[in-house]
């Protein structure tokens, strides 16, 4: 009966532990950029866009669609770190436990 005792104390620990990390994801910002930088977007790791920032060189009327690409790649390149932070974060609080691998837990 102590090993349940200590299990359902464990699991509480956890679940504080991983709404504490929800609200750190939320304040955690990632960059990323395309266009050698032209194009910077902002965001949480919980990918929330935060922010866009675009080089005035690309302000060109008649090249719309290359703008839109650049824009569709920053953002792709900032999700892909808000993961990676979010991840690695997670990895820190788990460290230990038998989750089988795969598992996402957010």
């Amino acid at each position: 009966m102590r090993d349940l005792m200590g299990i359902m104390k464990q699991a509480q620990a956890m679940q504080e532990k991983m709404a504490s990390l929800q609200d750190e994801l939320d304040t955690v910002e990632v960059t990323g950029a395309s266009g050698g930088g032209a194009v910077r977007v902002t965001m949480t790791a919980k990918g929330l866009v935060r922010g866009i920032q675009l080089d005035p060189t690309l302000m060109v009327p008649n090249e719309r669609e290359i703008l839109e690409d650049l824009l569709v790649a920053a953002v792709n390149d900032a999700r892909g770190k808000a993961e990676q932070v979010a991840a690695e974060r997670m990895a820190e609080l788990t460290k230990g436990l038998p989750i089988p691998p795969g598992m996402k837990l957010f």
